[in-house]
């Protein structure tokens, strides 16, 4: 006789099997009956939503899904081989690996202790901890013009802090760290790429532009409330509520913070100065802060020179991640490769076109409508600009609005990319990294809340602080 413990189990397994398969099986109706996508459009947009459900729903590994159904996509004739095989040339692979690196240096070399215990020694309550590391990541959003740059210099400051906090603490710090990382990315121009590619078609197509004292003037105060409301928004739905408040006082390390910074200290801050003077002056020298991270990774690891051995770098390099990143990066690729985010682009403008003479509430409220939730099928934040800032300038010409106004608040809505780490480099730094790294799912659910409250605050400022600085559509 069967025992009824055992029955419940075998009759509630299949249970979400099966409905991850309905799932699937009305996507699969769903992308069959659009016509105007050709076959490889259809199965690799099917291909990226299973996998958005998969990463969601399922413990499967995040990088086995996304190699499985990168193998889909070429089994079923989608795609080349190539796909494959070229994921790992894809610069956010390199941009990763050198991170890697980087912050296994910045934590032997003993700065990462030593900001850490800095911040620890000044309250010995976990709240004012987090909302210390928080200040320092939002400030770093003026002096390192990429998401990836910062969360690669936080993460062995993370790792270091975290060792004071629980297992369940230290998932949300994973969450935490990125997020505040991308939302301070609004404070200033030269907070994310996708902010001078999008000024850039601005003064090429309309002739207008909008300054670095501008941007600042409109974007420091947005990006110091959202992310004080990220924040706690994050800290009421998932920090455990039976968590110790307090944390081992660490004043009696002072010595350690107090020292005189070491050789390698020296050399570390040295070389993590060019690196930021690097990816700063991007525009000036040509090449990419991919490059430069990989040129600066090269250099800490050099012998007789550097701060860790060749070993201790590749060591250091998570693989597993960085696999799941070439295969998701390559997975959101195909979508622009098969024309899918062209033909979306041109759905989302057609409806965009109907709102000629609406009010502007309606106007802006579209505008944020399509590009905060464009990092649901768009993965790259500098394509997201690409796509559709030249789109978004057309629209504003056609229905007689101001053009810099559109652009600025375009930018700032494709800023919000919080729902799956795929979206964001800073998240995939921090997700199945090993020693601290989040649940995806608590991204989604999160981003539940977050999406409409950071369109609300747009909304908010666009009528009121924005207008009187400024700003008409």
């Amino acid at each position: 006789m069967t025992n009824p413990i055992e029955k419940t189990k075998i009759q509630l397994m299949p249970k979400k099997t099966l409905l991850i398969i309905a799932i699937h099986i009305l996507i699969m109706i769903a992308v069959i009956s659009i016509n105007d996508l050709n076959y490889s459009a259809k199965v690799a947009l099917f291909a990226f939503l299973s996998a958005m459900i998969l990463w969601v729903t399922t413990k499967f590994s995040a990088g086995w899904v996304a190699i499985s159904l990168i193998a889909f996509i070429i089994l079923m004739n989608a795609a080349e081989p190539d796909l494959l095989y070229n994921s790992l040339s894809e610069k956010v692979v390199w941009l990763m690996i050198g991170a890697f690196i980087i912050g296994e240096a910045v934590k032997k070399s003993g700065l990462a202790e030593r900001l850490s215990l800095f911040i620890l020694s000044k309250s010995n309550q976990k709240d004012n901890v987090v909302l210390g590391l928080s200040s320092v990541l939002f400030t770093s959003a003026f002096f390192i013009p990429s998401t990836s740059g910062r969360a690669a210099l936080s993460m062995p400051i993370i790792k270091q802090i975290s060792q004071k906090f629980s297992p369940k603490e230290q998932s949300v710090l994973a969450i935490i760290a990125p997020v505040i990382i991308l939302m301070s990315t609004s404070a200033t121009l030269i907070g994310a790429g996708s902010h001078l590619i999008g000024i850039g078609f601005l003064e090429s197509t309309v002739g207008e532009s909008i300054s670095y004292i501008q941007w600042l003037i409109w974007g420091v105060p947005f990006a110091l409330v959202v992310t004080i409301i990220s924040l706690l928004v994050i800290k009421w739905l998932l920090w455990p509520r039976d968590g110790e408040r307090k944390i081992e006082n660490v004043q009696h390390k002072e010595k350690i913070i107090t020292r005189k910074f070491q050789n390698d200290e020296k050399k570390t801050m040295i070389l993590i100065f060019f690196l930021i003077i690097g990816w700063m002056t991007e525009s000036l020298h040509g090449l990419d802060i991919e490059l430069i991270t990989v040129i600066g990774a090269i250099i800490f690891m050099m012998p007789n020179f550097g701060i860790i051995s060749w070993k201790q770098g590749m060591n250091a390099v998570s693989w597993n991640l960085v696999v799941f990143v070439a295969a998701a990066t390559a997975l959101g690729k195909v979508l622009v490769d098969t024309g899918i985010v062209k033909w979306m682009e041109n759905e989302m403008i057609g409806v965009l076109h109907l709102f000629v003479g609406a009010p502007d509430w309606l106007i802006v409220l579209m505008i944020l409508v399509v590009t905060v939730t464009s990092h649901l099928y768009i993965t790259s934040h500098t394509t997201r600009a690409i796509v559709f800032i030249p789109g978004l300038i057309i629209f504003s010409e056609l229905i007689g609005v101001n053009s810099s106004t559109v652009v600025f608040l375009s930018l700032i809505g494709m800023n919000y990319c919080v729902t799956v780490p795929v979206s964001s480099k800073a998240l995939l730094l921090f997700y199945e990294e090993g020693e601290i790294s989040y649940d995806a799912r608590n991204l989604v659910k999160l981003s539940v809340i977050l999406m409409p409250l950071y369109i609300l605050v747009i909304m908010l400022f666009y009528f009121s602080y924005w207008q009187w600085t400024g700003m008409q559509l």
